[in-house]
């Protein structure tokens, strides 16, 4: 029973990381844009938020049993009250359509930069492999999801042992960053974690429901949380060793090239994967909220979904990134200030 509900945990921590870990995160962006920037202030932000997916990660889950809530919909009415929640559930389902976009327009950047292959057929490519993935609904997302997200942390922890033997490491690592947006410094860790939450909040909150056991949520809750925060750190220790960190496209793949060559190949794969989860992520709530309302066939939803997100995809990955993210980060905290009050 006991290496059931681990089995269970595992399972939940995976899809909670891989869900969390897109396009920006994958790339090194997002963890720039939050972090990296200050310096070492980053990396006491990183502890907060790390902090934040812990605790509140499990509190979702839990609360989805509680209340038997079976998608994002009806969470959102027991967190904010019935009309408040319709116009929560309005805002998050056109977050998740917008953050699909970012992953797949980081699709896009990743196949023309790294492969030389047209951006648009990567993004292509990509939707074709998310829509049979998502034929196979809930257990699709489970096994692509225990399959990345290993060779994600490994990687990860390898690189940050890289960088850590730079003659400098240390010297960078406490310097106060190239940022001086104090209110910015300030309210990242909250923004990244409230907006990140209030994402995985459509899938974790369907698998709570199907899992229903406390002890394993609690477990999967915990190692997700923990496993996150120490990807999070790996990540801000290499990409610091970067100057002028903040204008690169991929600026993890930059570090890759730098302090692991012969593994640029097999990272450009992996990084794929990595924003390749997320989307399948997303997409898997969106279907999942969309059937509530519709009876229309579950391969019509997926076409629909993929369509937005194609479209939206065609704005440039940066500009997407730094105009979406912090936006729905800070609509994001009123759903931490209210999760965290329940």
């Amino acid at each position: 029973m006991l290496l059931k509900s681990w089995i269970g945990a595992c399972q939940i921590a995976a899809v909670y990381i891989g869900t969390i870990i897109g396009a920006g995160f994958a790339t090194g962006k997002e963890i720039v844009q939050f972090f990296s920037q200050f310096g070492f202030y980053g990396l006491l932000g990183i502890m907060v938020s790390g902090g934040l997916f812990i605790f509140l990660g499990a509190k979702i889950m839990l609360a989805a049993i509680d209340v038997q809530a079976k998608s994002f919909e009806e969470f959102n009415a027991y967190l904010f009250g019935e009309k408040l929640g319709l116009v929560a559930t309005f805002v998050q389902f056109f977050m998740l359509i917008g953050v699909t976009g970012v992953m797949l327009s980081g699709t896009g950047a990743l196949f023309e930069e790294r492969f030389e292959i047209p951006a648009n057929i990567g993004i292509l490519l990509s939707i074709a492999a998310g829509f049979l993935i998502m034929k196979k609904g809930i257990s699709g997302l489970l096994a692509v999801n225990v399959f990345v997200v290993p060779l994600m942390v490994i990687f990860h922890i390898y690189a940050a042992g890289k960088a850590v033997e730079q003659p400098d490491f240390w010297q960078i690592i406490f310097k106060e960053g190239t940022a001086d947006h104090s209110w910015k410094l300030w309210t990242s860790p909250f923004s990244y974690a409230a907006f990140n939450l209030a994402l995985a909040q459509a899938v974790l909150v369907p698998l709570a429901f199907e899992i229903k056991d406390r002890q394993t949520i609690k477990r999967g809750a915990f190692l997700g949380g923990a496993i996150l925060t120490c990807l999070m750190l790996a990540s801000h220790v290499s990409l610091i060793q970067l100057v002028n960190v903040a204008n690169y496209e991929i600026p993890m793949a930059q570090i890759v090239e730098w302090l692991i060559p012969a593994f640029h190949f097999v990272y450009a794969f992996l990084i794929y994967g990595e924003i390749f989860t997320s989307v399948i992520g997303n997409v898997y709530g969106l279907k999942q909220q969309l059937q509530v309302h519709l009876s229309w066939p579950p391969a019509i939803l997926l076409v629909i979904i993929f369509s937005a997100g194609f479209l939206l995809s065609q704005i440039s990955y940066g500009a997407l990134l730094g105009f979406l993210y912090p936006l729905f980060g800070f609509i994001s905290l009123v759903f931490l200030v209210l999760l965290w009050k329940k």
